[in-house]
């Protein structure tokens, strides 16, 4: 029998696959493209076939975890930023695995936090003290959607993550061109929420309300970076100062003393731009609690896997 688990990070736009033996690391690590796909038990077969021909024993797995970028409620996920739907007891007999575990994406990255050292992160402003020990930590992560999530202390050691769906929150304008960013997207859209503007769709729509055409996310990001579009970079402004004001509202939220995070896969590439950018100081900007917020760091996750450390712990868990 194989000695290895299979571990899953699903977003809208990538899968991201790896094998552990038990107390192990990971393995074979590969990013599969969702869109190449039909189903998810597609995208686990062709990764199981790459394994094994990299010379993996593959073929009696039978404990699995996978974090998915959709609420997990019942049997039936539905994803929302892509076209996979699946029973999880369908998967798990599909895969003939003794354990499925299916879990939200998030809530994966948030189970992470706690276990992240100074080569996982990399500070985003903010005071130079640490974070307040054994107190709960805020998420905020845009890529192909925007995740929300915070995990909290459960005693001797022991964090519980808290998985939601916070990124369809309302949007929230704080300044009068986010009044008329809100505005113009309430005509295309009727509900606003936070994930429209914090996505790799969201920073497209901020573009277009700002400057009359349409870019793909990656050409703003990189004509940002490279100076040769003044329209880009202040679609890009907008974003990160957006972002400064969500992530506040997480921390309040949450009373996340022990920091909060940025994850997901847009703010990486946005490089020195986000660190120039107004985040922090929208972060902290909550008038009378300008203080509080002040005295919390904010981290940007840099480990290339998270979340697959994050829904391992998880299957720890559910196996013991």
């Amino acid at each position: 029998m194989s000695a290895y688990r299979l571990l899953a990070d699903i977003g809208g736009t990538n899968a991201r696959f790896a094998l552990q033996a038990p107390g192990g690391g990971f393995a074979d690590i590969e990013v599969l493209a969702c869109r190449d796909y039909d189903h998810v038990k597609d995208a686990i077969d062709a990764y199981l076939a790459r394994a094994t021909a990299r010379g993996r024993a593959t073929d009696d797995i039978r404990h699995a975890a996978i974090a998915i970028a959709n609420p997990v409620e019942g049997d039936v996920v539905s994803m929302t930023n892509h076209h996979w739907r699946f029973s999880i007891a369908g998967l798990k007999d599909a895969c003939s695995l003794a354990t499925l575990l299916v879990v939200n994406d998030f809530a994966a990255l948030a189970q992470a936090l706690p276990h992240l050292d100074a080569t996982g992160r990399v500070r985003i402003g903010g005071p130079e003290a640490a974070a307040v020990d054994g107190r709960p930590m805020g998420l905020v992560g845009p890529g192909t959607g925007l995740g929300v999530s915070g995990v909290v202390p459960a005693g001797e050691g022991r964090w519980i993550a808290l998985p939601g769906e916070g990124g369809h929150a309302s949007f929230a304008p704080v300044t009068r061109a986010e009044m008329r960013l809100l505005d113009a997207l309430w005509e295309e859209y009727g509900h606003v929420s936070a994930e429209r503007l914090l996505s790799g769709p969201g920073l497209e729509a901020i573009h277009r309300a700002l400057a009359g055409d349409s870019l793909a996310a990656a050409d703003i990001s990189a004509r940002a970076l490279d100076g040769s579009c003044a329209a880009c970079r202040a679609t890009v402004d907008a974003f990160c100062a957006i972002l400064g004001s969500v992530a506040g509202n997480v921390a309040l939220t949450f009373g996340a003393t022990g920091g909060t995070y940025i994850g997901g896969g847009i703010v990486p590439r946005l490089g020195p731009l986000f660190h120039a950018s107004e985040f922090r100081a929208r972060f902290e900007g909550k008038g009378r609690l300008q203080p509080y917020l002040a005295r919390i760091p904010t981290w940007l996750v840099t480990e290339p896997y998270p979340a697959l450390r994050g829904v391992a712990a998880l299957l720890d868990a559910a196996t013991r």
